[in-house]
């Protein structure tokens, strides 16, 4: 929604808007477009009368500025219905759908194309470094856009992609997620499907090749031409040497089965490997973990499609800046390192966990910081996978602020169990996290904060509390 207004603002349209929490980076974002912002519901915030109003996916029945607009008669739409109608229309769109990797793949697809030359615009659900903001209307014809198979609105129960309607789509993968909006993974494999009826003949689809819910999706019907990757290949190449954070990746770029190129790249040496590359030296900087050149190979395939050249994308890759809260080193303080991610799913939880333990020291600890948050964690939809997906972790604090919804207990007791020499530990007020963290770090080791939330503001008081320490 942020996004979203900065595109209105940038149409020329007078924007306020109002959410219950306002919160960095996009808090920033938007008051430095002239956005005002309001934090709480009100019917005085629509005392102006606007000539639209446009309804996240958050706001529900009963909600007071929802009653408002509907009692005044007030034209409304969705966020995703107003993109479709006054910014995607004869646009090339390139949507990225999944249920991990969508932020990330989709600001490494806007850099590629802006490496390129084209400048392309953009709606991302967080902030690419190469940018330094979410959304740009950028230049016709290509626009990047992050394809979330949530829900549209409260009056609009299909998922937001649907509205897209891409020439170029990213299937990166598909598991079971949102359980206050989905009842099973079924119908979720719905919603995509949907999504693929919305891809024209002459379009492309790049899907992950390894994930067996998304054949079961093109199974139900695929009008579109295919091009695989697959990220196990990656992984298998990124695990060949743990002494580095990154090691190498491919790229097979393959079209109705004919390898058309194969592209290496070699962390070690610090270069590209190809028939046209072979010797430029680059520098490595925002790709961590295997999870994260499965994405770039994904991004490379898309801007393939949109015309730019595969050498001139893994070029740019090599210069991806990241995005923030995504995987984002926040800080160093006494040789801690401190990170922020937007990880809020046991599958994803593991893969950054895994990336990070790469990074790590001889006899150093990952410590990781989990907000149950989500619908889904307070739902307990997760708390099964939760074990093994803490597994790389040295230590798991468990931050549950809603403890009367969620109990944490047997998931503590299952983890300790299932990880020898790890131990869980649940917390229901930052106070005490902070305190046990403070007795646990020292010199060399890494913590990470998990959530797709603020997180109680615990990034800045853990390296607050980090500096303290060091000037003591």
């Amino acid at each position: 929604m942020g996004g979203v207004a900065q595109l209105a603002t940038a149409a020329g349209f007078e924007v306020s808007g109002s959410d219950a929490n306002v919160y960095p980076p996009m808090d920033g974002q938007l008051r430095a477009a002239g956005i005002r912002l309001t934090e709480g519901y009100s019917a005085d915030n629509l005392s102006h009368s606007p000539d639209l109003v446009i309804v996240g996916n958050a706001m529900s029945r009963g909600n007071v500025e929802v009653e408002a607009v509907l009692d005044r008669g007030l034209k409304y739409t969705s966020g995703a219905q107003w993109l479709s109608d006054y910014f995607l229309t004869d646009r090339w769109v390139i949507a990225v759908a999944g249920t991990h990797g969508k932020t990330t793949t989709s600001s490494m697809i806007a850099w590629i194309l802006e490496y390129a030359g084209l400048k392309p615009g953009f709606l991302i659900g967080g902030v690419p470094g190469n940018f330094g903001v979410s959304a740009r209307a950028g230049d016709e014809p290509f626009f990047v856009v992050e394809a979330d198979e949530y829900d549209t609105a409260f009056f609009d129960k299909r998922s937001k992609f649907v509205h897209y309607r891409p020439r170029t789509a990213v299937l990166n993968n598909l598991e079971f997620d949102h359980a206050d909006i989905f009842d099973d993974l079924a119908a979720i494999k719905k919603q995509f499907h949907h999504f693929v009826r919305t891809i024209p003949g002459s379009g492309k689809l790049i899907v992950n090749g390894a994930d067996a819910n998304l054949a079961d999706v093109l199974e139900q019907g695929c009008w579109s031409d295919t091009e695989l990757f697959l990220p196990n290949a990656v992984a298998a190449l990124a695990a060949t040497d743990t002494a580095l954070p990154v090691q190498r990746f491919e790229v097979l770029s393959e079209s109705r089965g004919q390898k058309l190129q194969q592209w290496r790249f070699d962390a070690q040496a610090n270069r590209v490997l190809s028939p046209a590359t072979d010797g430029r030296q680059f520098e490595i900087d925002g790709i961590l973990g295997a999870h994260n050149l499965s994405n770039a190979t994904a991004a490379i395939a898309a801007s393939r499609h949109a015309g730019v050249p595969a050498d001139v994308a893994v070029e740019a890759m090599c210069r991806f800046e990241g995005v923030k809260r995504r995987l984002e080193c926040i800080g160093s303080v006494r040789g801690i390192e401190v990170y922020d991610d937007f990880a809020h799913h046991p599958t994803a939880i593991a893969a950054t966990l895994k990336a990070l333990k790469t990074r790590l020291g001889a006899g150093c600890k990952l410590v990781a910081l989990v907000d149950f948050r989500s619908n889904s964690m307070v739902s307990g939809a997760h708390l099964e996978q939760m074990p093994a997906s803490l597994e790389d972790a040295d230590l798991a604090m468990l931050y549950n602020s809603q403890p009367t919804k969620l109990d944490l207990s047997a998931l503590v007791e299952a983890a300790n169990a299932a990880n020898s020499g790890h131990k869980a530990m649940e917390f229901t007020d930052i106070d005490s996290l902070l305190e046990r963290l403070q007795a646990v770090v020292s010199a060399g080791d890494i913590v990470v904060c998990m959530s797709n939330g603020s997180f109680a503001g615990v990034h800045g008081q853990i390296l607050t509390m980090l500096n303290k320490i060091a000037a003591t």
